[in-house]
C-alpha cells in the first residue's frame, strides 16, 4: 500500500510514531544533561534504543570529535551533509519518510538504506514500520600480498566441453581494467554486459552518465558504451568516454580468476601456456592463451564505493550491488553466480547481523548462487574464544605468553590493584567449577585506535576488569549493564558499550574502544609527539582482560580484533584461537563459504579463516550441523591480471573464491543453460560441490572447521 497522500492514515501513524521518537530523544537529551550536571556520567544513566545495533548505539552517543579518532564508529556518518547512512529491516512502507528529509533505498525483501540527518535518527528508528537498524561497517579484501586440481580439466577440455557460456557471473569489487583482452571475446568486443561505478557522480542533463534505475549513486555503463571506449585508440579519450578505472587491481584479479580468456590475438603472445587456473588451451574457444575458471561467462561489474573515494567498501554499498545484481539477472533472464571476496570481523559471528540475514534472504531469489571467502583470519592473531568451566579457558596464576610475533612480558593481576586482591578463586555452577580467565592482548606501537569485541551468553554474568601495559587497573560496571561510558588508563581512552540482546541479535556484546584522549591527542598527523605538543597512538605493551564467573551456565567467551588489514601484524591475541576466524558475511547459512589451499602442497592454506562444524557455540542462530566453510579451492600464488598488462600471483581467499564462482557457473551452465537440470542453483549448487570435493593432505576426517567437506572438484560435482 502507497501512502505518498499527505493526512493518509499510514503517513498519519508515521507523524504520530515520529512525534513519539522525538520525545523519546529529547528525554534522552534530558537525562544526559541532568546526569552530567550532578557529576555522574551520564552514558552510564541513560537507556539506549533497542532497535539500534550496539556499534551504532554507541556510535550515536559518542560526540563526532572521539568518533574521527576511531576505525568503526563513524563509518556511514556523513560530515558535510550532517546525516547517517543506515541499514534497516522494515514492514509496509517508508515512503512517508521523504516528507522528513529522510532518502529511503528500498533493496531486496523488506531490507533499506536510509540517509536520516544526524538529529533524527532516534526519531526515525521509532518508527512502527522500522524494525531494526545498523550503520555501515568497513569491508576488507581478502588478499594477502585455479588450478587443474580443481579436476575443471575433465570438463572443460572433454565432453561436456563447458564454458560458463549463458551465465552471468557478478563481480563485486574494486572494479575491472575493462580494456584488458582477457574480458572480450575473439572479435574485441567487451564481455561486460554492465558496469556499474558507484563511486562516480552522476551528471545531470548527461543521459549516459546516470545511476541504475532504482538508484542514487554512481554511473551505470552498458556492453555498447565499454565497445564504444574499447574502439577509441586515443587513451585520454576512452578515459573520457568511460573514466572507470581500478585502482588497486584486485577486482580485475578477481574476474580474470573466475572468467578471463585470452584470445590467441592477445598482447601477452611471447608468454604461451598462461593459465590463471592451471589450465591448458579450451577447444572451446581456439587459441586461448589465459583461461579463468568460467571463460566464456557474460561479467556484470560493480565496482563498490562512494563518490569520490578509494578504499574499502561497506555494508550499505555491497548491498546495492548484490541488489542490483539480482535484478539485472532477471531482466536478462540469466541464471547468476555472485563473487564476494571481502570480510570483517565484527559481529557475533553466527549469521545474525543484517547483511548475512540479507545474503541469506538473496540466495533464495531467482536462479542465483552467492560465493563468499571465508577470510584470512586463520593465523592473524585476532581472536581468542574459552571457557570458564575450563575448555580452552586462559590460565590465571603464573600464565606466560604463548607464541605471538608482537613480543612483550605478560603478568598476573594481583597485589593492591582495584581487583587483584579480591580476584575469585572459581564458581561451581552446572558445568562444574568456572575459574576466572585472563586475556593477554599484544598491541603494537603507533596504534591510533583498536576496537575489542566481547560476545557471550546473557545467561552467563562475569566481571570484566582491564589492565593497562603501565599496570593501571580497572573494574567494568558491577553489575554489567547496557549503555555506553567511558575510563581512562594511561594515556589512553576507552569507550565502553555494555550491550544487551536485541530484537535481532541473542547474544550480549561488549565493546572496547582504545583511542587517545583528546586531552593529549596531537593536532594534526604526520606530526611528532613532542612537535605537536601531543600523543598520537594508544598506550603499547601487553593489555590484560580478566573475565571472572558470577553466575555461570555456559562459560563461553568470544574475543575479536579488527581485521588483519585494519592493524598492526604485531597486535594481536598471544594465545588466539583459530577456529571461527572466517569473516563476515562468509558466516551467512545459504551462501558458498570458501576456503583456501596451497595446491603446491595439497594442503590447507593457515592464513585461510577457519570456521565450526556443528552447533557447539551457543549464542545466535547457527542450527545444528551447518559447516563453514563448505570447501576450498587453490588460494596461493593463483596468476591472474595485473594493473600493469601482465600476470601476478595473488594469495588469499579472494582469490580461491572466483574459482567456486567460476564452477558454480559451469555447473549452471550445464544444468540451466543445457537443460540438464533447470533447478540446478542454490543449496543444490552447493550440495553438489560439497559431494564432489576430494580430500587434502593432513585433514583426516571431513567436514571440518579448516577446509570444510574437502577441495573442489568440478568434476566429481558434475551429475553423471
Amino acid at each position: 500500500m502507497r501512502w505518498r497522500v499527505p493526512g493518509s492514515q499510514r503517513e498519519s501513524a508515521i507523524f504520530r510514531n515520529f512525534a513519539k521518537g522525538h520525545i523519546w530523544e529529547e528525554k534522552r537529551i534530558l537525562c544526559q544533561e541532568k546526569t552530567a550536571d550532578s557529576g555522574t556520567d551520564p552514558d552510564r544513566e541513560c537507556v539506549m534504543n533497542q532497535k539500534l545495533e550496539n556499534l551504532l548505539n554507541l556510535a550515536l552517543e559518542t560526540p563526532e570529535a572521539e568518533r574521527m579518532r576511531t576505525d568503526n564508529l563513524n563509518v556511514g556518518f556523513d560530515g558535510q551533509s550532517r546525516a547517517w547512512e543506515l541499514i534497516v529491516k522494515y514492514h509496509g512502507s517508508l515512503d512517508g519518510l521523504q516528507a522528513l528529509g529522510v532518502s529511503v533505498e528500498y533493496l531486496i525483501n523488506s531490507y533499506a538504506i536510509l540517509t536520516v540527518p544526524e538529529g533524527l535518527v532516534e526519531a526515525v528508528s521509532n518508527i512502527e514500520e522500522i524494525e531494526y537498524v545498523e550503520k555501515p561497517k568497513r569491508y576488507y579484501y581478502q588478499d594477502m600480498g585455479p588450478a587443474a586440481d580443481s579436476c575443471m580439466t575433465q570438463v572443460t577440455l572433454r565432453d561436456p566441453f563447458l564454458t560458463g557460456e549463458g551465465v552471468l557471473l557478478a563481480v563485486l569489487d574494486s572494479g575491472i581494467d575493462y580494456t584488458r583482452p582477457e574480458f572480450q571475446d575473439g572479435a574485441g568486443r567487451t564481455r561486460i554486459l554492465y558496469l556499474w561505478d558507484q563511486t562516480l557522480r552522476p551528471e545531470a542533463g548527461n543521459g549516459e552518465r546516470q545511476p541504475p534505475v532504482g538508484f542514487a549513486q554512481g554511473v551505470e555503463f552498458s556492453a555498447e558504451q565499454i565497445n564504444q571506449a574499447l574502439a577509441s585508440i586515443n587513451v585520454q579519450e576512452r578515459y573520457m568516454l568511460l573514466p572507470s578505472v581500478d585502482t588497486s587491481g584486485h577486482g580485475t584479479a578477481v574476474a580474470g580468476i573466475a572468467a578471463g580468456c585470452l584470445p590467441a590475438y592477445g598482447s601477452v603472445g611471447s608468454r604461451p601456456g598462461i593459465s590463471g587456473n592451471g589450465l591448458a588451451e579450451n577447444p572451446g574457444i581456439p587459441g586461448s592463451q589465459y583461461r579463468g575458471a568460467a571463460p566464456a561467462a557474460s561479467l556484470l561489474v560493480v565496482k563498490l564505493g562512494l563518490p569520490g573515494e578509494e578504499g574499502f567498501p561497506r555494508t550499505t554499498e555491497i548491498m546495492r550491488g548484490v541488489t542490483y545484481a539480482l535484478q539485472k539477472a532477471m531482466e536478462l533472464e540469466m541464471p547468476l553466480v555472485i563473487n564476494l571476496s571481502f570480510g570483517n570481523t565484527y559481529g557475533s559471528h553466527d549469521g545474525g547481523s543484517l547483511l548475512e540475514r540479507f545474503l541469506d534472504n538473496a540466495a533464495e531469489i531467482g536462479r542465483s548462487v552467492i560465493c563468499v571467502g571465508s577470510g584470512n583470519e586463520g593465523n592473524s592473531a585476532g581472536h581468542v574464544a574459552g571457557n570458564l568451566f575450563g575448555e580452552g579457558n586462559r590460565a590465571v596464576s603464573g600464565s606466560t605468553a604463548g607464541a605471538f610475533r608482537g613480543g612483550g612480558t605478560a603478568g598476573t593481576f594481583g597485589g593492591s590493584g582495584a581487583f587483584g586482591a579480591t580476584a575469585s578463586p572459581g564458581m561451581t555452577g552446572p558445568g562444574g567449577t568456572a575459574r576466572p580467565a585472563e586475556i593477554q592482548l599484544a598491541v603494537a606501537e603507533y596504534e591510533r585506535s583498536l576496537s575489542i569485541q566481547l560476545w557471550k551468553n546473557y545467561s552467563d554474568v562475569y566481571r570484566i576488569y582491564l589492565r593497562s601495559p603501565g599496570g593501571q587497573e580497572a573494574p567494568l560496571p558491577e553489575p554489567v549493564e547496557d549503555g555506553k561510558y567511558t575510563l581512562q588508563l594511561e594515556q589512553t581512552q576507552i569507550l565502553v558499550y555494555l550491550g544487551k540482546p536485541l530484537p535481532y541479535a541473542a547474544a550480549q556484546e561488549i565493546y572496547l574502544e582504545l583511542i587517545v584522549p583528546a586531552a593529549t591527542a596531537a593536532p594534526g598527523p604526520g606530526m611528532a609527539d613532542a612537535a605537536a605538543g601531543g600523543r598520537q597512538y594508544i598506550n603499547s605493551g601487553v593489555w590484560t582482560i580478566r573475565i571472572e564467573p558470577v553466575q555461570t551456565v555456559t562459560g563461553q567467551y568470544y574475543l575479536y580484533l579488527p581485521s588483519y588489514a585494519a592493524r598492526s601484524s604485531r597486535t594481536g591475541f598471544y594465545q588466539p584461537t583459530p577456529q571461527v576466524t572466517l569473516t563476515i558475511p562468509s558466516t551467512a547459512a545459504k551462501v558458498i563459504t570458501v576456503g583456501a589451499y596451497d595446491s603446491t602442497y595439497d594442503s590447507y592454506a593457515d592464513f585461510s579463516g577457519r570456521g565450526y562444524v556443528d552447533a557447539e557455540r551457543t549464542i545466535g542462530v547457527i542450527s545444528a550441523g551447518l559447516v563453514k566453510p563448505d570447501l576450498a579451492a587453490p588460494g596461493v600464488g593463483i596468476l591472474a591480471p595485473d594493473l600493469y598488462g601482465g600476470y601476478s600471483p595473488f594469495t588469499g581467499t579472494s582469490f580461491a573464491t572466483p574459482i567456486v564462482s567460476g564452477a558454480a557457473a559451469l555447473l549452471m551452465e550445464w544444468g540451466i543453460v543445457r537443460g540438464n537440470d533447470v533447478f540446478l542453483y542454490g543449496e543444490k549448487v552447493k550440495a553438489y560441490l560439497r559431494k564432489g570435493a576430494r580430500p587434502l593432505r593432513g585433514e583426516g576426517e571431513v567436514p571440518n572447521d579448516r577446509v570444510g567437506w574437502g577441495a573442489l572438484c568440478l568434476a566429481s560435482s558434475l551429475p553423471t
